[in-house]
């Protein structure tokens, strides 16, 4: 009897997955370092049992978008709306700084404008993925922590439209006249949204009670598809984020009060595709260059720790933060996000940055994911037991 090749790489991913999950639960790791190990061992210097990472990639992008829709559906609107000052202008200022540190660097080292924007566009970005997921497991969502670092990542997603915008202005192209309106249209449109779902309060999903409303499971399921993946493809038709289109689906949901069948039929889809963006993150390492340069990536990401820390922190307390809440969050969102890989590749194929270069940008990138709950760790231990010491503080 025929059996298809892919069914022992399947099997031997999800066992691998499986395996190393469980060490991690065991040390109190976060499941985000078990995937990634995982992608590590079964990718091309691994196993090899993955093969083709690219269509790994695009699927694991799927589950960012999933994860987003569930933050909508889970943070209560008004709570991100009464903090919108960190999200902007704390968003807006922690770019201009990153920019900063990295034009100071450049312009010691000599390097052209295009690679000290790109870099600095690269470190200003924090993980969607990694961050959501520490919140999750530590119950934080809903926290004043939670809504300020949720805002932040929904800023950077848009910021990320702008900053490939300028990277084609950067590599001698200009955006047509109907891309940028397009883009406006879609800025509009999604604070119109905001607006409305904001103003309302309560609304009823079309075409639910015909479709859905008797029950029906099978059906169900591909209405939660249709509501998440549906607004991230106009949102992506309007050259925005398709996850910011997921998030505004989420909050649409969470306004129609059925929060609880879409959460039960798509969670499922949620944990695989989430677990295989971080395998396909893993599956992208080059351990021979990690082998040469470890010394090297291990002070990079330390003071890409360091710096991020110190920025967000800083800017969150001049914001009305409290200095222990200010260093959580900013070590948070010290590492460099998912979005960083796409800024890296264009700058790769534009050769604003060498190959050298843009290796050590990507396994920059993954050192900071996996070292990010440790750093986070570090951080909030450190401040408690400050506070401890500091009643007043």
């Amino acid at each position: 009897m025929h059996m298809d090749p892919l069914i022992p790489g399947i099997v031997g991913a999800a066992f691998c997955i499986l395996v190393i999950g469980f060490v991690m639960e065991r040390f109190r790791q976060p499941s985000v370092i078990g995937y990634i190990l995982a992608g590590i061992v079964l990718g091309p210097q691994g196993l090899a049992l993955i093969q083709d990472q690219a269509v790994i990639a695009r699927m694991g992008e799927f589950g960012v978008i999933l994860l987003l829709f569930f933050v909508g559906m889970e943070v209560p609107l008004a709570t991100l709306l009464k903090h919108w000052l960190v999200s902007g202008l704390g968003t807006l200022l922690q770019i201009v700084l990153s920019l900063g540190c990295t034009w100071a660097i450049g312009t010691f080292f000599g390097w052209p404008v295009a690679r000290i924007v790109l870099l600095g566009f690269v470190v200003s970005l924090s993980s969607t993925a990694v961050v959501l997921k520490y919140l999750e497991l530590r119950d934080q969502l809903h926290t004043r922590l939670g809504s300020n670092l949720i805002g932040i990542l929904l800023v950077q997603d848009v910021a990320i439209v702008f900053m490939l915008i300028a990277m084609q202005f950067l590599r001698g192209q200009t955006p047509s006249a109907g891309e940028l309106v397009l883009q406006g249209i879609g800025c509009v449109a999604s604070l119109l949204l905001i607006a409305f779902l904001a103003r309302k309060k309560h609304i009823n999903l079309p075409c639910y009670q015909n479709f859905c409303g008797k029950g029906d499971k099978e059906y169900e399921v591909f209405m939660a598809l249709i509501l998440c993946f549906g607004l991230a493809l106009v949102s992506g038709l309007l050259g925005l984020s398709a996850g910011l289109g997921a998030f505004l689906a989420g909050l649409v949901v969470s306004s129609a009060k059925e929060t609880q069948w879409v959460h039960e039929n798509l969670n499922p889809f949620r944990v695989v595709f989430l677990a295989l963006f971080f395998v396909s993150i893993g599956t992208q390492i080059d351990l021979d260059f990690i082998r040469l340069n470890t010394m090297a990536l291990l002070m990079l990401v330390l003071v890409l720790f360091v710096t991020n820390t110190f920025i967000n922190a800083s800017i969150l307390h001049v914001l009305r933060t409290p200095w222990h809440e200010s260093l959580l969050a900013g070590a948070l969102l010290s590492q460099i996000g998912e979005f960083s890989f796409v800024l890296a590749a264009v700058g790769h194929e534009a050769s604003i940055i060498s190959d050298y270069a843009y290796h050590m940008t990507i396994s920059t990138i993954v050192f900071s994911l996996i070292l990010t709950p440790a750093w986070a760790m570090l951080i909030e231990r450190s401040t408690a037991a400050w506070r401890r010491r500091s009643p007043t503080s």
